[in-house]
């Protein structure tokens, strides 16, 4: 099943705001849409890979579906959101950083994470599909658009084997095809 991104820019900070009195999904939520990991690989964290960070500091992964290494760079928003969380909860260092309730120390499950992620789209009156997945292509689909990154750089971050699995992952509409084709040189 095929998610989509959130493309709205206004449907994020509704969706922010919205999660201001909740901030371990506020952190899941601004971690997920700012780093462009896979879900999996940012409920893998526990809370000593990140208390002791500052803004442009950095957290290398190894990817749970491919083995390979991957980082996290702390911007503002992200360390604003880890402080503000942190500052909320009282669990050690070997704790999950988005523990679930269930178990004495595992993380959400991605079913969780695409439930919360169906509930906050319903909040700002999303239409479409959206689960887990939505926020690691929501990034992609910012850097792209918002930003002008190029496809091979988001496909480098992504740790794609190929260029045409980023090519297909970034959904490229036929409009944007078209619209190009009138440009003039």
């Amino acid at each position: 099943m095929k998610v989509q991104p959130i493309t709205d820019l206004r449907d994020i900070k509704n969706i922010k705001r919205m999660l201001l009195d909740k901030p371990r999904d506020k952190l899941l939520f601004t971690l997920g849409i700012n780093a462009g990991l896979r879900v999996q690989d940012i409920l893998n964290l526990k809370i000593s890979d990140v208390r002791y960070l500052n803004e442009g500091d950095r957290i290398v992964i190894t990817e749970l579906k491919t083995g390979k290494e991957n980082v996290i760079m702390i911007n503002k928003e992200i360390g604003d959101n880890i402080a503000e969380y942190l500052s909320t909860i009282d669990l050690n260092d070997e704790h999950y950083l988005f523990k679930s309730r269930k178990g004495y120390n595992s993380p959400l499950s991605t079913y969780a994470i695409t439930k919360y992620v169906k509930i906050w789209t319903d909040m700002v009156n999303l239409k479409g599909n959206f689960g887990a997945h939505t926020l690691r292509k929501t990034w992609c689909y910012h850097q792209r658009k918002t930003f002008g990154v190029s496809w091979e750089l988001i496909s480098k971050r992504l740790n794609h084997a190929s260029p045409s699995i980023t090519r297909r992952y970034l959904g490229v509409k036929e409009e944007e095809v078209e619209e190009i084709l009138m440009n003039v040189i």
